[in-house]
């Protein structure tokens, strides 16, 4: 497992990736010229920005790096010389994905960096109504960072159904769309307008929220941007959530690779 972790992550910096999130990252020097622009929370609005820019990158590589990776090694049979090796389907799998994730964190740390010193920059300049609270900032880039690893579990769970591209990619799409709106879906259907809808949509709904992603459990930005006290059982809840999905979904993946007969 260690191995294929290894040639993984070697992988990824092989095709340039990083070198293209680092690409990217200039945008943030434009962060504090915008956030100028507001007159009123020129700091806050640049946390909100650097904020927001690192979860798109980040949902980049989790859909495009996790719903290629194992569908590339299928498709050039990478897989089979691997398996040529004292290694089992299940380790192989579990070794690209953690191999994946570190590569997600490592990006977050280095965007983090970025965005610790465009807020730095855009606080001294215009200085913030409200202290700024590190930890939150910090614990919103990591729970960002852990939702979009489950997003790659997921796109890995479709890797091993389908042949294809396709639904690994546009798969782990929809996994997003879902489970950033699954909350919202629960909360209208307990409002005295979502009392009016269908019987059967009052009951298939909480199920499935209770059955899909929920992935605004992992969305600390509020908290961040405005310096709110985060709620220590919240934080842990969340972190059990996580843990949790992940090795279902983990193990999920692992059996059906592991019974898939591989041409």
């Amino acid at each position: 497992m260690l191995q294929v972790f290894s040639v993984t992550l070697r992988g990824v910096f092989r095709d340039r990736v990083f070198q293209g999130i680092l690409i990217i990252a200039v945008v943030f020097l434009l962060i504090p010229s915008i956030s100028s622009l507001s007159m009123r929370q020129v700091t806050e609005l640049s946390i909100t920005l650097s904020l927001s820019l690192i979860s798109f990158i980040l949902l980049l590589l989790a859909v495009f790096l996790g719903g290629t990776s194992l569908w590339k090694d299928i498709e050039r049979r990478y897989t089979f010389s691997v398996m040529g090796l004292p290694v089992t389907r299940a380790s192989y799998v579990l070794g690209k994905f953690a191999g994946i994730s570190c590569f997600v964190l490592l990006t977050s740390v280095v965007l983090g960096m970025a965005a610790t010193a465009v807020i730095r920059y855009s606080s001294g300049i215009y200085p913030a109504m409200r202290p700024i609270v590190w930890s939150n900032i910090y614990l919103a880039l990591l729970f960002d960072a852990l939702k979009y690893i489950l997003l790659v579990a997921f796109a890995f769970l479709f890797s091993t159904i389908s042949t294809s591209f396709f639904l690994p990619v546009f798969g782990a799409i929809s996994v997003f769309l879902v489970g950033s709106a699954t909350q919202q879906v629960y909360d209208f259907i307990h409002t005295q307008a979502g009392q009016a809808l269908p019987w059967y949509i009052k009951k298939i709904a909480p199920a499935l929220y209770y059955v899909l992603p929920n992935f605004e459990a992992f969305d600390f930005k509020v908290n961040a941007i405005y310096g709110i006290a985060l709620s220590v059982p919240g934080v842990f809840y969340t972190t059990g959530y996580f843990l949790i999905y992940l090795f279902l979904v983990l193990a999920f993946t692992s059996s059906i690779f592991s019974r898939r007969e591989l041409q």
